[in-house]
C-alpha cells in the first residue's frame, strides 16, 4: 500500500512526458530554420538536422512505443500518460511537425535561396539543353546502377532498407494489358541534387526527378501509369543478449536483425495515387495512422550536403575557427611539462581539441610513457586518436582500450576499431555486461624523473575529432595525485572485477552518482534552511530523472534559487507556485550543439563546481559507467564559473521554458545583445593573443603520428 500512495504522489508531480518534449526539442531547431536573421545554408542545415532528428525518434522512441501499446503494456509514466493514451498525442505533435517542416521548406527558404540565385527545378521546368544534360547523365551514370524490380507471381516485394529513397511504379503491359507494379530504388551513392546547367544562377534538380523523368528506359515494353517516390523507416533499437558467450558477435548479429526491423513510417508524396498507395500499405503490412504524405521532396536530410554547397560560404555562419594551441599550453613545447606545472582546462571547439590528439600522439612516442588506458564511446570514421593508441602498442606500450560496441548506431564503427585496435596488440575490453561504458576518460602511466606520474584527461565528450568540431565540450588535464588514484581505480573494474572503490575525487555511476547529486542537492536545501549562501546552476543535455526532478522541486521550495540549462529534453516544469517558482530553465540551440555537463553548488558560500559526462536521466545515473569530476584548480573554478554565466546570459540562442510547457525566446527589450558561442570564441582568440609576445618560448607544434 505504501509503494501505492508513493507512486501516486510521483504521479502527481508536475512532469512533462519524455517523448512529447523531446519534440519541443526538434520544434526549437526548427525555429532556427525558419529564422530569417540565419544566413539561408544555415537555415537549411537546421532543417536537414530536424529530420535527421526525427528518423532517430521513429526508429528509436517511437517503435518503443509503438512496441509497448501492441504488448498490452499499460502503465502510465510520471506525467500520468500510458503509451495508448501517448500515441495518439505523438501522433498528432509529429502530424504537425512535419507540416511545419514542409511549410519552413517551401515557404521560407525556397524563396530565399532563389533571391540568391539557387533553384530546384523539375524536368518539365527545364530547357531543351537542361533535359539533353540530364539524360546525358541518366545514361552515363545513373542507369548502369539502377535495378528496377518487379512485382509479380514469381517475384515477391523485395526487402527494402531502412530510410532508403524508392519509387513505386505502376505498370501496364503494353502486350497483355496486365497491371503489375515496381519498385526502383534512389541510389544512395550517388549525389541526391544535380546541378544542370543554367545561363542564370545555379540549378538543381533533384535524382528521384530525373529517374522519374527516364521511366520509360527502364521498362520499355510496359506503360508507366504512376509513379511515387516512398520511403520507410524501421524499427532500430538493437535487442542484445548480454549473457550471450560472444558480446561481439551477438551484437553483429543484433545489427543484422535491426536492418529487418518492423517498419514504423511510411512518407509518401501528396501526390501519390490511391492504387500505388494501396499496394504500399499491403506490401509493407503499415497501418494508416503510420503513413506520412508530404508535398516533397522525401528525406530531406539530404539538405545537410547541400547546405555545403562550394560557392555558398557566404550564405553560411561566419565560421568558428578554433585556436591552436589553446591558451592552456601555450609556451610549452612538452605537454607533460604543461600539466605537471599546473591543471590544464581546453574548451571545444572554441580551443582546437588537436592537443587532446597531440596528448596521445606524445604519449605513443615518448620512451617514458609505459602505459595508456581509454575509454571510447563514440569516434570518427579516421579516427587520429585511435592511430596513436595503434601507434603506442607498436612502440611496445601497455595500451588497454575500453571500446563500448553497445554505443547506438555507431556500433558497426566501433567493431571495425576494435579488432584494428585487437590487431595492433592493444587490450581491447568491449564494455560491461548490463552497461554502457559512457565515460570520457584517458589515463597515460609515465615515468618522471621523480618517479611514477599518472596524467589524466577527463572530458564532458567523446574522443571524436569530428563532432569535436561542432560540439561544445570541456576537458580538463590533471596529474594530481588523488585524481590518478582514482583513475587507476575506475580502469580496474572497467577491466577487471574489482569493486567500486570509495573514491577520492570521482563520482561513478552506476553506484555512487546518483547518491551524489542527492547529497549535493540536499546540501543545498540545509544551507537555505540554514540561512547560509545557496544555489544550484546545472547544465546538461536533457533532465529527465523523477527523483533528481522531485528534489529540485523541494530545494525551489526551500528557497534555493535553481539555473538549468537544458538543451534537449527537460521532464520538470518550472515557475508553478507553491512548486518550483525558484526554477529557471533556458534551452540554448545555436550555430554549435551544446554538449558538455557542469554543475555549480553554492555551498554556503564555498562554490563547487563539477563537470561529467552525465545527463540527469535514469540511464545515466543508474544503467551507465558515468564519471563526474569536480574543477578544484582555483584559476580553472574562476573560468568554469565565467563560463555558466556566459551562457546564462545568452539571449540570441537562448528559450526560456515557461510553466505552461512552451518555450520563448529570452526577452532581449533594453538589454545589449548576448550570443554565448560567439562570446567564447572571441574569448579564446583574445586569450591566445594576449600571450603571445616576442619572447614567449617556443609554443608546441603538433605531432604527426606515422600510423596515420
Amino acid at each position: 500500500m505504501i509503494e501505492k500512495n508513493e507512486k501516486m504522489e510521483k504521479q502527481q508531480l508536475p512532469f512533462i512526458n519524455r517523448e512529447l518534449s523531446w519534440m519541443d526539442f526538434n520544434a526549437r531547431v526548427l525555429e532556427e530554420a525558419f529564422e530569417k536573421e540565419n544566413p539561408v545554408m544555415e537555415r537549411i542545415r537546421f532543417l536537414s538536422i530536424t529530420a535527421s532528428n526525427l528518423d532517430e525518434f521513429f526508429m528509436v522512441r517511437v517503435a518503443g512505443v509503438k512496441e509497448q501499446v501492441e504488448s498490452g503494456y499499460n502503465r502510465a509514466d510520471f506525467s500520468g500518460l500510458t503509451p495508448a493514451k501517448l500515441l495518439p498525442q505523438l501522433n498528432t505533435k509529429i502530424y504537425g511537425f512535419t507540416e511545419r517542416q514542409y511549410s519552413c521548406l517551401h515557404r521560407s527558404i525556397v524563396p530565399a535561396l532563389k533571391k540568391n540565385g539557387i533553384m530546384f527545378v523539375t524536368p518539365d521546368q527545364m530547357s531543351e539543353k537542361q533535359t539533353a544534360f540530364i539524360s546525358d547523365y541518366f545514361d552515363k551514370i545513373l542507369f548502369p546502377v539502377l535495378t528496377p524490380l518487379a512485382v509479380d507471381r514469381s517475384r515477391p516485394f523485395p526487402f527494402l532498407a531502412n530510410k532508403s529513397l524508392n519509387l513505386a511504379v505502376r505498370l501496364k503491359s503494353k502486350k497483355s494489358e496486365e497491371s503489375y507494379f515496381a519498385v526502383v530504388q534512389v541510389p544512395g551513392i550517388l549525389s541526391r541534387f544535380l546541378e544542370v546547367p543554367s545561363e542564370e544562377g545555379r540549378v538543381f534538380v533533384l535524382l528521384e526527378d530525373v529517374i522519374t523523368y527516364k521511366l520509360e528506359s527502364l521498362f520499355e515494353f510496359n506503360e508507366i501509369q504512376a509513379s511515387c517516390p516512398f520511403r520507410i523507416t524501421r524499427d532500430s533499437d538493437l535487442e542484445i543478449d548480454e549473457e550471450a558467450d560472444d558480446l561481439l558477435s551477438e551484437i553483429v548479429k543484433s545489427i543484422k536483425r535491426r536492418k529487418r526491423g518492423k517498419p514504423v513510417r511510411l512518407e509518401l508524396l501528396q501526390r501519390c495515387d490511391k492504387e500505388t498507395k494501396e499496394f504500399l500499405i499491403e506490401m509493407l503490412e503499415i497501418h494508416k495512422s503510420e503513413i506520412y504524405e508530404v508535398p516533397g521532396p522525401l528525406d530531406l536530410t539530404f539538405l545537410s550536403k547541400f547546405a555545403n554547397l562550394s560557392g555558398c560560404e557566404h550564405l553560411c555562419f561566419k565560421p568558428i575557427k578554433p585556436v591552436y594551441p589553446p591558451a592552456a599550453f601555450w609556451g610549452y613545447s612538452d605537454m607533460f611539462e604543461a600539466i605537471r606545472d599546473k591543471d590544464r582546462m581546453v574548451h571545444h571547439p572554441y580551443e582546437s581539441f588537436e592537443c587532446v590528439v597531440d596528448f596521445v600522439r606524445q604519449a605513443a612516442e615518448d620512451e617514458n610513457v609505459l602505459a595508456i588506458k581509454q575509454t571510447l564511446y563514440r569516434v570518427s570514421g579516421h579516427s587520429p586518436i585511435v592511430a596513436a593508441l595503434i601507434r603506442a602498442a607498436e612502440n611496445g606500450k601497455q595500451v588497454t582500450v575500453l571500446v563500448e560496441l553497445k554505443a547506438r548506431f555507431d556500433e558497426e564503427n566501433n567493431i571495425l576499431w576494435a579488432k584494428k585496435l585487437e590487431k595492433a596488440g592493444c587490450h581491447v575490453i568491449y564494455g560491461l555486461a548490463g552497461l554502457k561504458t559512457h565515460c570520457k576518460i584517458l589515463l597515460v602511466v609515465r615515468r618522471d624523473e621523480d618517479g611514477i606520474r599518472r596524467y589524466l584527461h577527463m572530458a564532458t565528450g567523446n574522443y571524436n575529432d569530428s563532432t569535436a568540431k561542432i560540439y561544445t565540450d570541456i576537458g580538463v588535464f590533471t596529474c594530481k595525485e588523488p585524481f590518478g588514484r582514482d583513475a587507476s581505480s575506475l580502469f580496474n573494474v572497467l577491466t577487471g572485477y574489482s569493486l567500486p572503490p570509495d573514491y577520492n575525487k570521482f563520482a561513478v555511476a552506476p553506484h555512487g552518482l546518483r547518491e551524489f547529486f542527492v547529497r549535493m542537492i540536499q546540501k543545498e536545501i540545509a544551507n537555505a534552511q540554514a540561512g547560509l549562501p545557496c544555489g544550484i546552476t546545472a547544465k546538461v543535455n536533457s533532465l529527465v530523472d523523477p527523483e533528481i526532478i522531485e528534489l529540485l522541486y523541494q530545494a525551489s521550495q526551500a528557497n534555493v534559487p535553481i539555473r538549468l540549462i537544458v538543451r534537449g529534453i527537460c521532464c520538470l516544469v518550472p515557475g508553478l507556485p507553491g512548486v518550483s517558482e525558484n526554477i529557471t530553465v533556458i534551452s540554448i540551440v545555436g550555430q554549435l550543439l551544446e554538449h558538455s555537463r557542469i554543475f555549480k553548488f553554492e555551498n554556503a558560500g564555498n562554490p563547487k563546481i563539477y563537470m561529467g559526462s552525465a545527463d540527469w536521466m535514469p540511464r545515466n545515473l543508474d544503467r551507465r559507467v558515468e564519471l563526474v569530476f569536480p574543477i578544484e584548480d582555483e584559476d580553472l573554478k574562476e573560468r568554469a564559473f565565467g563560463i555558466l554565466e556566459t551562457m546564462w546570459n545568452d539571449n540570441i540562442n537562448a528559450r526560456m521554458l515557461r510553466s505552461d510547457t512552451t518555450y520563448e525566446h529570452i526577452d532581449r527589450r533594453g538589454k545589449a545583445p548576448h550570443n554565448s558561442q560567439v562570446e567564447f570564441s572571441i574569448m579564446a582568440q583574445k586569450a591566445v593573443k594576449a600571450l603571445q609576445v616576442p619572447d614567449a618560448s617556443q609554443p608546441y607544434k603538433p605531432i604527426r603520428s606515422t600510423a596515420e
